[in-house]
């Protein structure tokens, strides 16, 4: 780990450097995802440039060094979420096929009338694939409701657990609201019923340290976008024998171990769950994404990424008018809030004029802006590259753009 100098770590990012609309760019859309360190540029551009191969079974040097490129970056994984073995990592297109790997699989494994218990404050991607496996084999879907806070309602959660509960989806981190769930809690109390635990770690997996062999979590995804890695990659985690339970999300190149017109076998892990040409350039990157990371350590970044939200949250508290949503006492650098009488949209345009780039809507979680009873919000989320100089600007910039439509 190196000293944590925000400035000099800036300096990794070339995106940080231009303007947009004539302003210099303020990035406060790091949940939708992060940006990306030269390293990281450097290191997809490397393998088209030099190693640009298929990989496994190719006997020329190209094919090898691009194969061994691949399975250095699934042990970087592995390291990186203390993983027993590095064929329980399958890489993935992101979070979205992890969890839909997942929840295909369950349906040759699940029975009608079993239960699956989701949250009120998960994305989207972590509801529909469970409901679409529900409607299919005739489970049935219970829902953790949220506290006014935030926070899930371990109470309720405690009740709606029983021996006819299979599964359990939480989100670690909120993407909406930055709320953390207290996940180890939640999976040994689902494990006591004999569930399993699927945790998506795409909001968690940057800002939080992750030991998924001390959490004794079943299933858990994430995306290298996420953390500071390319777009259309991903993992998802699983315990060896639940892996090996799970049939074939998708049948292709890659996965088998023997075709016929008979019969076909499948492969062993990870190349079960992995059919057809992976991005390889994408996942080599993932690994140099992940060394990045660790450089500057998650740790220090959960630390200074607080310092932030502290002092974002006392300037905003601070502006009439203005509601914050998730004000929990634990959470990640993620501030969603409103302006009394203004539509988010048009305070994110305006913001956008000034260079300022913030999410404004549902984001992928609509049951949570039915339990706040409206219909989006503005969303700033901050990562260990931002400065509290930014947010000045930012909070001089909201209070331009709320006084402009107030008026």
């Amino acid at each position: 780990m190196v000293d944590f100098n925000v400035t000099k770590i800036r300096e990794d990012f070339p995106i940080l450097k231009r303007t947009v609309n004539g302003r210099p760019l303020v990035y406060m859309d790091n949940a939708a995802t992060s940006q990306k360190p030269q390293a990281v540029i450097d290191a997809i551009a490397h393998y088209y440039a030099h190693t640009n191969a298929n990989i496994h079974r190719g006997v020329h040097a190209l094919s090898q060094e691009a194969t061994e490129a691949f399975e250095n970056a699934r042990r970087k994984v592995q390291s990186f979420f203390n993983i027993q073995a590095p064929e329980e990592v399958i890489f993935t297109a992101g979070t979205t096929q992890g969890i839909n790997t997942v929840a295909h699989g369950y349906r040759s494994i699940l029975d009608p009338g079993d239960e699956i218990i989701v949250s009120e404050a998960e994305h989207h991607a972590n509801i529909v694939p469970w409901q679409m496996l529900c409607d299919l084999v005739g489970t049935s879907l219970k829902v953790i409701p949220m506290t006014k806070d935030g926070p899930l309602d371990q109470e309720v959660y405690r009740q709606l657990l029983s021996e006819r509960t299979k599964i359990v989806v939480v989100n670690h981190v909120s993407n909406a609201l930055g709320t953390i769930n207290p996940i180890k809690d939640m999976i040994d109390r689902a494990h006591k019923v004999g569930a399993i635990v699927l945790i998506d770690g795409a909001q968690s997996s940057s800002h939080i340290p992750t030991d998924l062999r001390g959490l004794d979590v079943d299933f858990y995804v994430t995306s290298a976008h996420k953390m500071c890695g390319p777009t259309g990659v991903g993992m998802l985690y699983g315990k060896k024998h639940l892996l090996e339970a799970l049939p074939p999300y998708q049948g292709g190149g890659e996965m088998i171990k023997e075709v016929t017109f008979d019969a076909t076998t499948y492969a062993e892990l990870p190349h079960k769950l992995e059919a057809g040409t992976p991005n390889i350039a994408g996942v080599i990157a993932f690994g140099a994404a992940i060394d990045y990371l660790q450089n500057i350590g998650i740790a220090a970044i959960g630390r200074y990424e607080h310092e932030l939200l502290v002092y974002a949250t006392e300037a905003l508290k601070a502006i009439p008018g203005l509601t914050i949503y998730g004000d929990g006492p634990d959470k990640t650098a993620v501030l969603s809030f409103n302006v009394s009488g203004v539509h988010p949209y048009d305070i994110g345009t305006l913001l956008d004029q000034m260079g300022i780039a913030v999410r404004t809507g549902h984001h992928c979680a609509q049951p949570i802006m039915d339990f706040y009873q409206i219909p989006g919000t503005i969303r700033a989320s901050l990562a260990f590259y931002n400065t509290k100089e930014e947010i000045d600007i930012f909070i001089n910039g909201l209070k331009r753009a709320a006084s402009m439509l107030s008026t």
